[in-house]
């Protein structure tokens, strides 16, 4: 029995390294490539940390919900329990859900999702596709005729990671006989090609003007958009 589980976080603001928080964690699992319809959904306590107008605008979810939620140890441990040893497969993953939610783990001493179960729906679109000019969620629904009226008002986790299940089987069906172990050791080999992957990352040991703040700011908001 081949055991995957899609996920998707929303969060209080895009850069954990800054204090931002996970406030929302959806899941769902897929048995011998079929939804077998177990989910995972739980919204999370982001213990104080506030959540802008940028991001309430997307999620819709205000600090105010979110006040009698369960705090991040209590819902990853469910999460955690829910995903078991299976691999794990997220739309830019590697760039987002999967450092973030494993900042988070770390913090609390919990068990990181290793490098070997990520897999990024995002990487095996742009190997799949590469004619695309997007690779966000919405654009692959939209490549592979998946409806989007879930979305129509505000995204969520869960919701997200339904759309996500659909998206990763198309791209399943197209994925060269490939096991699911194999993707993950695909790109998990990519990953530790970067010279960046070392786990030996350099950082600054002086504070950053308030004109690169700036840049940076502008540049996050531009380039990094979470479907």
């Amino acid at each position: 029995m081949a055991r995957i589980i899609c996920f998707d976080i929303e969060t209080t603001g895009l850069d954990f390294e800054k204090g931002e928080k996970i406030i929302e964690i959806g899941a769902v699992e897929i048995i011998d490539g079929q939804p077998s319809g177990k989910t995972f959904q739980s919204y999370v306590n982001p213990d104080g940390r506030l959540i802008p107008a940028s991001s309430y605008n997307i999620h819709k979810i205000s600090n105010a919900f979110l006040t009698d939620k369960p705090p991040f140890k209590d819902v990853a441990r469910r999460f955690l329990d829910f995903a078991a040893d299976s691999p794990i497969v997220a739309h830019n993953g590697k760039g987002f859900d999967f450092p973030f939610i494993n900042h988070q783990l770390a913090a609390e001493d919990m068990p990181v999702i290793a490098p070997e179960r990520q897999i990024d729906s995002m990487l095996m679109a742009q190997r799949k596709i590469p004619d695309l000019k997007s690779y966000s969620l919405d654009s692959l629904a939209k490549y592979f005729n998946i409806p989007l009226d879930s979305r129509a008002t505000s995204h969520g986790a869960l919701v997200d990671t339904e759309i996500l299940v659909k998206v990763y089987l198309e791209l399943d069906k197209s994925a060269d006989q490939k096991t699911v172990a194999d993707i993950a050791r695909e790109q998990h080999e990519k990953f530790l090609a970067s010279p960046k992957s070392d786990g030996t990352f350099p950082r600054r040991t002086f504070t950053p003007t308030e004109a690169e703040l700036a840049v940076h700011k502008e540049w996050i908001e531009k380039n990094i958009k979470k479907d």
